[in-house]
């Protein structure tokens, strides 16, 4: 009877300790899946905007987008980024009179090639420095309207410098295609090209994905099964992604 008393206080000890760690393990379950799912996400995150800006400029070359990571890459690592050097502004004054930008450029583009066609001057094209010199100095319709000092250049550098500012090489570019903590999986990408407005104007789509199972399928299964379902009965796309090909939204990611 005594053993039998002891057996039975031993078996309630066993099964409050593992009601325990059910308990805890159905609070940490959910935190850790949320804690590691958010810092994955930071990265993922920052892949899409990157391959967002390679698509954006892609298209502002190119006037389409593309959805093919090879046609991209190498677009990345071998065109040239045009870029325009600025000094100087317009004023107020300037603004008011009906000076614009593109008028101010116009103007300042037809002294250089008046200036360049005088042979007298024997001026060098590349001499940029002393060719704004001259044409601040002498030219009629710069000086009339106030531009000394004002210049705007067009000059090519390197794109993977000019986009992303030295966080990527040529070599470690191949990465914005692959999809953080997935295996090497690469991002979903579809493009419309000939997507067009009730308007009947012509609008590029692309869009990006990175599935939820793509980046978390190592964690929590039933954690993942719950978040992608809720996302799903919502209308949610169940991930990450920016752009989107059915309708116009600036190229915005769904956690923006």
């Amino acid at each position: 009877m005594k053993a039998t008393r002891v057996f039975v206080v031993c078996a309630l000890v066993v099964a409050a300790c593992v009601m325990a760690v059910f308990c805890v393990k159905s609070v940490t379950t959910p935190i850790h899946f949320e804690d590691t799912r958010a810092a994955r996400e930071v990265e993922v995150i920052k892949h899409l905007v990157d391959l967002r800006t390679a698509e954006v400029e892609y298209h502002h070359q190119n006037g389409k987008f593309t959805a093919s990571y090879d046609t991209l890459l190498t677009f990345l690592k071998t065109a040239p980024k045009k870029e325009v050097l600025k000094e100087g502004s317009l004023t107020d004054k300037q603004l008011e009179g009906g000076l614009t930008e593109p008028k101010a450029v116009k103007i300042l583009n037809a002294a250089k090639q008046k200036a360049l066609k005088d042979k007298k001057l024997n001026l060098d094209p590349a001499d940029t420095d002393a060719l704004y010199a001259y044409i601040w100095e002498n030219d009629a319709e710069v000086m009339k309207n106030s531009l000394q000092g004002f210049r705007r250049d067009t000059i090519e550098t390197n794109m993977l410098q000019s986009l992303y500012k030295g966080a990527y090489d040529e070599t470690s570019i191949d990465t914005i295609i692959k999809i953080p903590y997935a295996n090497g999986k690469e991002f979903e990408i579809e493009v419309n090209n000939d997507y067009k407005t009730s308007q009947g104007i012509r609008v590029p789509l692309f869009e990006a994905r990175a599935p939820f199972e793509s980046y978390l399928s190592d964690l929590d299964e039933q954690e993942l099964v719950n978040l992608i379902d809720r996302e799903t009965k919502l209308e949610h796309f169940a991930g990450l992604k920016v752009g989107d090909i059915y309708a116009p939204n600036n190229n915005a990611g769904n956690w923006e």
